[in-house]
Formats: C-alpha cells, structure tokens, sequence
C-alpha cells in the first residue's frame, strides 16, 4: 500500500470518530491555507536550499553542509509527534530508509518539537534517521514553509489534549506545512513535495526515483 492510500485510509476512519464540530473546523483550516497559496510560494526544484544547523534527539548538532558533503539529503518537514498523518509518513520513510541510505543519501526530518519529543517519537517508531528540533520554525521559515495556526484550530488541538506549547517549547501556533526535498550535493533542490494538505505527504518510491535519477556517483547533476 501506498503511503497516500494508508493515510487516506486512516483519514476516513478518524471522520468517523471526530466530533463534527472539530472535524469542520480542521477541514476548514486545511482549506483556508491552500488558498492562502503558500505552498506554491514555498521553495521549489532548481532553488538553493537554505543551511541549517540543529539539534538532533539526542542533542547532536546536524549540518546541512556537513550532510551533503557525504552525498545527496532528503529532507522531510513535519508537524510533531502528536500528528498521526506525521507518524504514518515518518514510519514509512523507515521502511525505505535503507534503499536511501544505499542509494549514497541521507534521510533528515525536522519538526518544531523539543528534542524530548523527538527522542519519544524515534524510539517509538524505530526511526534510524536523524530527527531534528526547529523550534520556532525558523528554518522552515526560510523554506517558505512556517504558518500560525488560526486560533479556533488551536483552541481545538488544546481540547483534544495537544499541548503544542509544552512540545514547542512556547511556539504553540507556528507549524511547517509538511514538505520532503531531495537537495542534491552541490546544495541545489531538486525535486520537492509540498501540500498543504497535511493528510498528503511524498510517496517513498517518488524520492527514491529522484535519487536514481541524479547524475553522477556524487548527486551533483
């Protein structure tokens, strides 16, 4: 199964178990971000992908730079530990971890949570990729990514019990629109997924048909 069938699949189940209230007021959301257009505005294939550095679950430093002088980065952008749509992706971004990693490239996701959060959420799901703290968002930001969540959407993750101020460490309405690009090693994206539709994310087999398609032993096209 795809990664987009399960997601779809768990969408339509989760439906049924939402209070309507709360369910129109995510639909709602969703709808109101696609139109804003941000996701179009968003960093795209050919840009030059902004450097990073940060903290790791484990309290590492990551570098984007260091990173792609090993080889190509595929990069993924994420909401928290408390998304299951962000779970789903992560776990099946695992299960294609090692045709990545054998394809000569790093697999990095990131995510406005604490390092905490992000240890939880590795161990919990046996990622063997790194899981890197944007807190703030600021490095989503400079992807075009980072958006405040309308306050009755906020209001509702609080309801449910999704303490995005504890697990952001006082960012509580900023999130990333979740995006994947495979950033080759002269630092050039080339190729991107971005929806703002955070029920979709980037299909493994895509990324991997990226990676096969880069020139050269060393990504650089």
């Amino acid at each position: 199964m795809s990664v987009n069938a399960e997601l779809r699949a768990f969408y339509e189940r989760r439906q049924e178990q939402l209070p309507t209230e709360v369910s129109e007021v995510m639909q709602r959301a969703t709808r109101e971000l696609a139109a804003s257009g941000q996701a179009d505005r968003a960093l795209a294939a050919g840009a030059r992908a902004p450097s990073f550095t940060l903290p790791s679950a484990t309290g590492r430093s990551v570098d984007l730079a260091a990173l792609l002088a090993d080889g190509p980065v595929v990069l993924t952008f994420y909401r928290g530990a408390w998304c299951p749509y962000c779970n789903i992706a992560l776990r099946s971004l695992q299960q294609h971890h090692a045709a990545i990693a054998a394809r000569g490239a790093r697999l990095v996701a990131v995510s406005p949570q604490i390092p905490d959060e992000s240890l939880s959420q590795a161990e919990k799901n046996g990622l063997d990729f790194e899981v890197l703290s944007d807190l703030g968002c600021d490095t989503a930001r400079r992807y075009g990514l980072a958006f405040d969540l309308p306050e009755d959407l906020a209001a509702v993750y609080a309801r449910v019990g999704i303490d995005l101020d504890r697990s952001q460490a006082g960012h509580p309405r900023t999130l990333p629109i979740p995006a994947t690009y495979v950033i080759d090693r002269a630092g050039t994206i080339r190729w991107a997924f971005v929806d703002a539709d955070y029920t979709a994310r980037a299909e493994p087999a895509d990324v991997l048909a990226v990676l096969d398609g880069l020139d050269g032993p060393d990504g650089r096209g």
